[in-house]
């Protein structure tokens, strides 16, 4: 295991963050709080929901198109971004251990829990591969993935989505920089559809979706002494046209004032006030590719489901 984050820098990290976003107006945290264990948890709970069509509809794509994805890439390590549990990523690893050329997988995650048991589990079911997991932020750490020859980036699930435009040209450039001429990233990316589909995807009849937003406060009442009351909010999801993303906020049911010990830090929030917590932007295949095409890739192959709800992109390094 490699670690290019421990516990000090999670927490300042956190610090820094939950100062900035609950001091600024409107408030905000970042979405990636989200994803203690308790939070990556619940995540894989979401990603079982009826409603939560992205997982499934990746997954259907990926497993028409691994074979066709190791045939072009005849990738020799394969990183994935952001791996949770690396469920998905399995239908890859497959398809290039039957092509016969890969030796290596390295899955990175913030969580490092969550990555131990993953990789753990990962090096039982595959004794032939090697298998590396990366304590990191896909944010921060793209400069120091590990080299190799001939590498796949795959970023699944959509997470793309969860960044603002500025924040997805810093990223793609990023990575355009990790990687040599010739190598590869693969992009999941849940495509524009009928609101009717994409915000109850958000806000299930079940709550799991509304437990997993505000985990968030449970996070940062463990870490930093907050004495936030996360039943005092509701979970509010909404789309939004111009942007073309799903919004996810946490609303206050009552005016209340709460305090963070480490931070020395009280906020007060007024009844109905509402902090953002997560977008997750939706795409057309034209803004793909002009947005590779400005971080310095080329879009090679583009694969989508009969319903055009979600889209894989593999696109070359230039």
């Amino acid at each position: 295991m490699i670690k290019l984050l421990d516990d000090t820098d999670l927490e300042r990290s956190l610090r820094a963050d939950v100062q900035a976003g609950l001091t600024a107006s409107p408030k905000s945290l970042p979405p990636k709080w989200f994803y203690d264990e308790r939070g990556s948890e619940l995540f894989e709970e979401i990603t079982r929901l009826p409603e939560y069509y992205p997982t499934r509809t990746e997954r259907d794509i990926l497993a028409d198109a691994a074979p066709e994805i190791a045939r072009i890439t005849e990738a020799k390590t394969l990183v994935e971004l952001g791996s949770g549990s690396s469920e998905k990523t399995r239908l890859l690893l497959d398809a290039m251990l039957a092509r016969g050329t890969l030796g290596s997988f390295v899955p990175l995650d913030v969580s490092a829990t969550f990555l131990s048991s993953s990789v753990d589990t990962l090096v039982a079911d595959y004794p032939g591969l090697s298998v590396t997991g990366v304590v990191g932020d896909f944010a921060q750490h793209l400069g120091h993935l590990p080299d190799g020859d001939n590498r796949v980036v795959a970023f699944l699930g959509g997470t793309i989505g969860n960044l603002v435009p500025a924040e997805r040209a810093a990223f793609l450039g990023s990575l355009r920089q990790a990687l040599h001429p010739g190598e590869w990233l693969l992009l999941g990316a849940d495509l524009v559809k009928d609101p009717a589909v994409l915000v109850p995807a958000y806000d299930d009849a079940a709550g799991v979706t509304a437990a997993f937003n505000r985990n968030v406060l449970h996070v940062v009442n463990r870490s930093l002494g907050g004495d936030f009351d996360p039943s005092a909010f509701s979970h509010v999801a909404l789309w939004d046209p111009q942007q073309e993303w799903i919004e996810m906020r946490l609303r206050a049911s009552t005016a209340q004032r709460v305090r963070i010990t480490a931070l020395d830090l009280t906020v007060s929030f007024a009844a109905g006030e509402e902090m953002r917590t997560e977008i997750s932007a939706k795409f057309r295949r034209t803004g793909l590719s002009s947005e590779l095409a400005a971080a310095g890739f080329e879009l090679r192959h583009f694969w989508t489901d009969p319903r055009s709800w979600f889209s894989l992109t593999l696109a070359r390094a230039r």
